[in-house]
């Protein structure tokens, strides 16, 4: 864990820079807020409360890019903490919470947590109706168009081999999933009979989609099919329209998709109305109009 790493990491170092108006000559215990006794302290350093809560916050956010949230973790982020509170008291001490660098950092921080804030309030009271849910999962299902596939294959390494499979089902199309079984190349198809399942073509290589879209039902290529993988014979069990999931496999998701348009809108009537003046545009934002 390397110091100031995290995000939250950050803020928690600002806020310690923004205690109270404090100055050089304050003494560290008077700049610390008087911790309210509902909040569980995990320590104090020189007076300066370190509550359970913001130990809790940034473990969530470690718990997310790390395996676990362990005791190991939490007593290595008050440690993080600690360190964290000393040296910002120096900071106050030496009156760099007033250079303007540090303003500005303080400022951008204090907008990424405020506008976070909002987010999250938002999501968290906009949350879509089955109605909402309903009318967007039939607007995306009546978009959905084109065909998948049902089929299998066995994959060789040699066009030679491809061919001879082809010519012994020409004889006897029932044995191609026992020659799939016995020759197929593809670990997680062959113990299968080679049965690939329901597919669309675009999760297909393209050769092997264009191969496939041509058989008919219950048809054999009639010659090897050649990919990245190697040669494949392929036979077409059955095509149908493709189906959209069921509503309720996808409910999660369209709550999420239904609360980020949302949000876009919320935040587009928010630009709208607001006066937003422009003295010089940003260098970047005017080589990407040009």
């Amino acid at each position: 864990m390397q110091l100031l790493k995290s995000p939250l990491f950050l803020a928690g170092a600002a806020s310690l820079l923004m205690l109270g108006g404090c100055n050089a000559d304050q003494d560290a215990t008077t700049a610390a807020a008087t911790p309210v006794e509902s909040v569980e302290i995990v320590a104090t350093v020189n007076g300066t409360p370190i509550s359970k809560a913001t130990i809790d916050l940034i473990a969530t956010q470690e718990a997310g890019q790390s395996p676990t949230d362990t005791p190991e973790a939490r007593a290595a982020i008050t440690n993080q903490l600690i360190m964290q509170t000393l040296i910002a008291e120096e900071a106050l001490k030496k009156g760099l919470d007033k250079s303007p660098a540090v303003t500005e950092q303080m400022n951008v921080i204090r907008l990424s947590v405020l506008s976070n804030a909002y987010i999250q309030d938002y999501l968290d009271n906009q949350k879509p109706s089955d109605d909402e849910l309903k009318a967007e999962y039939e607007r995306i299902k009546a978009g959905i168009t084109g065909t998948e596939y049902k089929a299998r294959h066995i994959l060789v390494e040699s066009e030679a081999q491809a061919q001879q499979i082809i010519d012994q089902l020409k004889k006897n199309p029932d044995d191609f999933a026992k020659l799939a079984e016995e020759k197929s190349l593809d670990t997680g198809s062959k113990n299968n009979g080679g049965d690939l399942g329901w597919f669309d073509l675009h999760s297909m290589v393209p050769e092997f989609g264009d191969a496939a879209a041509k058989l008919q039902k219950g048809q054999i290529s009639e010659a090897p099919v050649k990919t990245e993988f190697g040669y494949h014979v392929i036979q077409l069990e059955d095509s149908r329209p493709i189906q959209a999931p069921p509503f309720d496999e996808v409910k999660p998701h369209l709550a999420e998709s239904v609360q980020q348009q949302k949000l876009k809108t919320q935040v587009e009537e928010l630009k709208a109305k607001a006066k937003i003046e422009m003295t010089d545009a940003p260098a970047a934002a005017t080589e990407a109009a040009k």
